[in-house]
Order: C-alpha cells, then structure tokens, then sequence
C-alpha cells in the first residue's frame, strides 16, 4: 500500500504536524511526501531525512506559493492514482485540502484518526472526545487526516528518501491570496510546548490574566493557553485557545488554573501526559482528568507557587 503524505511548511522549514503523519501513514504502507509551495527544495531535503520516508514529491509552482487549496487539491487527486492513500494533518491546512480530494476522488473523508487499526479501520473520537468511534472505509482511495497528538513523531534524521519533482500544478482562478498576520512570540507554540500553562473565566480580567498566569508561565518556560470562555471574554487572542474549537494539544505538563473543564476544552488537552488543576471548586469537571489537584483560591495559589518554583 503506498501513502501520500501531505508535508506542512513555510517554504523554508518543514513543521512538526508532518511528523505525527508520517508515523501514521508507515502503519499502513510505504510512505511517500508531497511537497507543494514555491521555491521549497530546502524543505524536501530536510523531509528526504525523515525516518520512514520512501520518496518526496515535490510540486515547485508560483501558483502553490500559499498552498491554497483550490490549487493543491486538484494536483493531489491526480497523483493519487499511483497511491492509495492520502494523509494530511489534522491542522486548518490540511482540513482545508482534505475534503476537496475526497470529493474530486468521490471518498467519504476519515477525519481526525487517533490509531491505525488496519489498511482499512481505524479510530476517531466523536462526541467532544467521550465517545471512540471504530471506523471500517470500503473505498478503493482513502483520504485520511491525522490528529498529531495521538501519534509519536518520526524522527528528523536517519532517513534516505529518494526526491522526485511534480508537474502538472496549474491556477484555478478560483481563489487568490490577499494578506496573512502571523502571531510571532518567544514563547513555545501551543501544539508544541511542552509545558502549557492555561487559564480560565474565573481570572475575571485580561489585567489578572496577565498577572497570574504570565509570571508562571516565563518560569516555567511555558506556553500559554486559555479556555474558551476567557477568549470570547476578551481576556486573551483567540490563538490562545484550547479545546475542541481551539487548539488540539498534548504537552508533557498541562497546568489548568481556573478552569471549570467543560467537555469541549477536555477535547483539547486530556491527551496531555500529567495534567495540574487549580480550581476552588472541589466538584469542577476538570478533577476528573486531573493527575493532581489543588482546590484553592487561584489568586493565593498561583502567585506562591510562582514565588517557589
């Protein structure tokens, strides 16, 4: 079985959703990378070392520049008759190039995968995460998106991939890049931080937001993540938040302050290998998940533990 793995870059660096896809995809068969953009072969060397990497396709174009997916997905259906499965990550990217492959291919899509049952099952979760759901594809092509979290990362060295350019990659004239504002932070990126600090409604400002999680967070060397409720508060940017409308993420340490634990912010981060909450609610949902709990008025808790670490 050959996969095709859609690559996520910048046009200079490859970035690590990819890497969660390619172990993924090497359950099912040999794996095969496309690389689309413009002017990206530093970004198909550095996908050649990938461990696990059997060939990198790389479609260098002007009209691929911004990877719209108008002018993607047409390409990558053509390329799927030489494969049978196509994988991309589960990211606003990749949701966005998926579906319109699996309609030019006429496949249902199997979205968000947590494991790889077989060539033709796998799991996903429905229902907010409470729920895994078993799912068996019938489809001759299957178009597949992966949720990053649920996969170890292949390694960046080791690998010997052969690298093979694409043509045949055109512009639809059905969509055109205007303009991108890109959050730029020294802090660690949500979905790769290792430690992520988050907080909820109950910080009651975006002044004691800033108060009570930032010097936690820089001691710790930490991102920073809210709940839906502080965002729509206006506590802090919506980039911010975690959960099943936010950001999917799995970090070594998850420090929830002041967050009830609704189900869709449990979507988010209950992955996430030693979860901390802080809450002064003893009956809050977030002590169900949590590996260790502290029921404590947030405002006298955080700023001690800050004040030890």
């Amino acid at each position: 079985m050959k996969t095709l793995v859609l690559v996520e870059h910048d046009n200079a660096n490859m970035k690590d959703a990819t890497l969660a896809v390619v172990t993924a995809a090497s359950q099912l068969g040999e794996v095969h990378a496309l690389v689309i953009g413009s002017g990206c072969a530093s970004v198909a060397e550095q996908v050649a070392k990938v461990a696990g990497v059997a060939t990198v396709h790389v479609a260098d174009d002007a009209s691929l520049a911004n990877q719209l997916a108008e002018n993607a997905a047409p390409l990558i259906a053509s390329l799927m008759e030489t494969h049978d499965a196509f994988l991309a990550p589960a990211t606003t990217t990749g949701k966005n190039i998926a579906p319109r492959v699996a309609a030019l291919l006429d496949v249902m899509q199997i979205s968000d995968i947590l494991s790889v049952e077989s060539e033709d099952t796998f799991t996903r979760p429905i229902y907010a995460g409470n729920a895994i759901a078993t799912v068996k594809s019938s489809d001759a092509k299957k178009v597949i998106t992966v949720r990053g979290t649920a996969f170890d990362k292949a390694a960046t060295e080791g690998g010997s991939g052969t690298i093979e350019a694409v043509g045949g990659a055109s512009d639809a004239g059905l969509s055109s890049f205007v303009s991108e504002e890109i959050a730029k932070s020294e802090r660690p990126e949500l979905t790769s931080a290792k430690i992520i600090v988050s907080g909820g409604r109950a910080l009651g400002s975006g002044e004691k937001f800033e108060e009570v999680i930032t010097p936690l967070a820089d001691k710790l060397g930490a991102g920073i993540g809210a709940s839906r409720a502080a965002v729509d508060a206006g506590y802090v940017p919506n980039d911010y938040q975690v959960g099943q409308t936010g950001k999917i993420v799995a970090p070594e340490v998850y420090i929830a302050i002041g967050i009830s634990g609704a189900i869709q912010h449990l979507a988010g981060m209950k992955d996430s290998k030693i979860i901390v909450a802080i809450n002064k609610d003893e009956d809050a949902p977030i002590f169900q998940v949590a590996d260790i709990g502290l029921v404590a008025d947030l405002f006298d808790a955080v700023p001690e533990l800050t004040s030890k670490v």
